[in-house]
């Protein structure tokens, strides 16, 4: 069982919702964004899912895009994230950390060499939005049988007939895309998420949280309340971009975690 299990199950037993929330490594520095991670479970979050970046990202709106650029600006690269992970984890070891990003970095760098580093860095589970279940052989039963949760992005646009391909190897929980779009470009509606939710959630038996269009704490609670959880990304780091401090950037976050676990 990996933490992000262990950590589903036992919001299970409380009868809560998860919420998760996404932050660039390495924005706007690697200092201030450790800073903000380290300060991420105290707000309330669940699951922090760290934005690996890359200088091409397919699903990312602008303020993702402009994260990952800042970020790769001060020299950040994915040693450098899997070591901003690492010096969480001599704080925390219980709090779930799911590498979020693209399929480049790991395949310079080696999928043996990328698995055994994030093993050692705790990390516990992958988004990797640019492989496709056709692509299972290439990162996700690698990173499977090393006991990493590999997490699968459904859409609006996946039907009946991909949903059973898109759920067979996914674990840990499925991220349901709210919109049919990039990241931060619209808002999620929970009268077209709910029926949504529970479709994913027959076919894959596993949590879905949902993600891309919550920005609020009402939001946050509207969707929470038709899923097992939300993921909040766009609004956090589009405060990090403003400049605002790792306190105030914590606070907001403390807003939108109390609206999730309101639900």
């Amino acid at each position: 069982m990996t933490r992000i299990d262990a950590k589903f199950a036992a919001l299970k037993s409380q009868g809560r919702k998860a919420f998760v929330s996404y932050i660039m490594a390495g924005d706007p520095d690697y200092d201030t964004s450790l800073e903000v991670m380290h300060g991420l479970p105290a707000a309330g979050v669940d699951v922090i899912e760290l934005g690996l970046p890359f200088t091409d990202p397919m699903a990312d709106g602008p303020t993702i895009q402009l994260a990952g650029q800042r970020a790769l600006d001060g020299g950040m690269t994915l040693r450098r994230t899997l070591q901003m992970a690492a010096a969480f984890r001599e704080a925390d070891d219980t709090t779930p950390i799911v590498l979020m990003g693209y399929y480049n970095p790991i395949y310079s760098m080696g999928v043996a060499a990328f698995l055994e580093a994030a093993k050692t860095a705790g990390i516990d589970g992958l988004i990797v939005v640019d492989l496709p279940p056709e692509e299972d052989e290439e990162l996700c039963l690698p990173a499977q049988a090393a006991g990493l949760n590999f997490i699968r992005l459904a859409t609006p646009t996946t039907d009946d007939k991909r949903l059973p391909r898109v759920a067979q190897n996914t674990s840990g929980f499925v991220y349901y895309v709210s919109i049919t779009g990039i990241t931060g470009s619209a808002e999620a509606e929970a009268t077209d998420v709910g029926p949504e939710v529970t479709r994913i959630q027959k076919a894959s038996g596993l949590p879905v949280i949902v993600g891309f269009g919550v920005n609020t704490p009402e939001k946050s609670r509207a969707i929470a309340g038709v899923a097992d959880g939300v993921v909040v990304g766009s609004a956090i780091v589009s405060r990090i971009a403003r400049g605002d401090s790792a306190a105030d950037v914590l606070a907001f976050v403390k807003t939108l975690s109390d609206g999730a676990h309101s639900a």
